[in-house]
């Protein structure tokens, strides 16, 4: 799955949003900060390769079990 990074901060909320989950939530899920998180949300900074390969993979994995629908994004 690629995400486009041009609108990576709204699919990080987008994501958050159909799991339910608050940004400390999803920041566990990944294995980063609260902080990280919401700096994504807020589009003061994007993922290094690392996190951006964990946020792919949680996306694929939810998508995968029906929990998660994202469009614009290749997969």
């Amino acid at each position: 799955m690629i995400i486009d990074p041009v609108n990576f901060s709204d699919t990080v909320k987008e994501v958050r949003r159909q799991l339910g989950l608050s940004q400390e939530g999803l920041a566990q899920e990944l294995g980063v900060s609260f902080t990280t998180i919401n700096r994504w949300e807020n589009g003061k900074t994007v993922p290094f390769k690392l996190a951006r390969t964990q946020f792919d993979t949680f996306c694929a994995k939810m998508i995968k079990q029906g929990k998660l629908k994202l469009s614009g994004g290749k997969q």
